[in-house]
């Protein structure tokens, strides 16, 4: 009873691609690719380790009184995503 020969994974192959239709396959692809590729650079940038001489930015939550009276200043730092 071991594994599948070849022409069961042909049948199981011609069946998916009658089901589901080349152009929706494709996309599936490469939407998983994308996704598996986006886990790797997600992976990649938290394994690095961070400079110790570089301080992170600050966030400044409200200026002194006399210089915004009573307003309040967030400081934000964004980064793009590619």
């Amino acid at each position: 009873m071991g594994s599948f020969s070849i022409w069961h994974w042909l049948v199981v192959l011609l069946i998916v691609v009658l089901v589901f239709g080349t152009k929706k396959l494709k996309n599936m692809g490469s939407d998983l690719g994308g996704a598996v590729k986006g886990f790797k650079d997600g992976m990649k940038d938290g394994s690095t380790p961070e400079d110790a001489s570089t301080t992170p930015p600050q966030q400044v939550t409200s200026a002194p009184a006399a210089q915004d009276k009573g307003k309040t200043t967030i400081d934000v730092e964004a980064r793009n995503r590619s």
